[in-house]
């Protein structure tokens, strides 16, 4: 049997809601359907480049903190862009973002750092824009079970 494939999610979630957010993204990747994936979920201050180089694919999730990405999230990134740099290129990834104005700024900032590490978005980011809703929670249920279920399929 081969070894299970690695799906790494590094989210944000300073807030009851984003931290329902996160934990829907995990029951997603965690689907009873899902054979072959196993699934870590960290903190952005608690994940670091040796978790990144360990993955097969990435699920970044942040809040929109003044028109950008969460501070912790941007540590994250300063902490692995480097030792990542010339190791993770082609690296399947997707995010959300849990905005509460347009989220735009946030989407640019890690469109910027993901493409200059080279990694390849693999499906179409999510944008829970606005005041806070429950089907949020289940868009990004269907995020995390996509991801995992391409991975398990051998999609990337």
């Amino acid at each position: 049997m081969d070894a299970k494939k690695k799906l790494l999610v590094v989210a944000h979630a300073p807030s009851r809601n984003t931290l329902k957010l996160r934990e829907a993204v995990e029951q997603g990747a965690k689907h009873e359907d899902i054979e072959n994936v196993e699934v870590t979920v960290l903190p952005p201050l608690e994940a670091g480049p040796e978790d990144v180089l360990a993955c097969d694919a990435i699920i970044l999730g942040t809040t929109e903190n003044l028109g950008y990405m969460s501070g912790a999230l941007k540590d994250f990134f300063d902490r692995s862009y480097y030792p990542c740099l010339e190791k993770t290129q082609g690296l399947p990834f997707t995010f959300y973002i849990r905005a509460g104005l347009d989220g735009t700024g946030t989407h640019r900032a890690i469109n910027s750092i993901t493409t200059g590490l080279r990694w390849r978005l693999v499906q179409e980011p999510l944008l829970c824009h606005g005041e806070y809703k429950d089907e949020f929670e289940e868009q990004c249920r269907e995020l995390g079970l996509y991801m995992a279920a391409s991975l398990d399929a051998g999609l990337f």
